[in-house]
């Protein structure tokens, strides 16, 4: 007989478990139906390419992968409402997104590139250039560089005035 009620209390012991998280065995029902509810609401990923190009915002080709082990950079730019970054080059292939305000990025040749929210941008490699913020609220640019150990990401000329 006592082997029969450990049976009996070892078998009804998931029933009184569910009982206690759902509350009673009407409520069961209830509980695995909002559980199946819960799992069909996950929703799929989806994506979108936001750029596929071998030119930099210019229209120059890029030139060829460094020969070596690469070194992925990625950089968390913020530029103040009225800031302009000084002139410079970059010897790596960099691109990004822009995920607030409005960039002006202009090359020493004058041509100009109005980079806006949400979009993203394909650095001049090798080539001078500066970045302004002419809007009114912050820049935040999230960059990618695509370099090797000990390669500077960005070369400063502090000899060619800002305008």
């Amino acid at each position: 007989m006592k082997q029969m009620k450990q049976w009996v209390l070892a078998a009804t012991r998931p029933l009184v478990l569910s009982m206690v998280f759902c509350g009673t065995m009407a409520f069961m029902t209830a509980c695995k139906t909002t559980n199946v509810a819960n799992e069909s609401a996950v929703k799929t990923v989806q994506s979108t390419e936001l750029i596929r190009t071998s030119q930099s915002w210019d229209g120059v080709e890029l030139p060829d992968y460094l020969q070596g082990r690469p070194e992925l950079v990625a950089v968390k730019y913020v530029f103040p409402a009225g800031q302009k970054l000084g002139w410079h080059h970059h010897p790596v292939m960099n691109y990004g997104i822009l995920v607030q305000g409005e960039l002006t990025i202009i090359g020493q040749d004058g041509k100009e590139k109005v980079v806006h929210e949400g979009e993203p941008v394909v650095e001049m490699v090798g080539t001078i250039h500066h970045g302004e913020n002419r809007g009114t609220k912050p820049v935040i640019l999230y960059m990618f560089y695509l370099s090797q150990k000990d390669l500077p990401l960005a070369v400063q000329h502090p000899d060619i005035p800002l305008e």
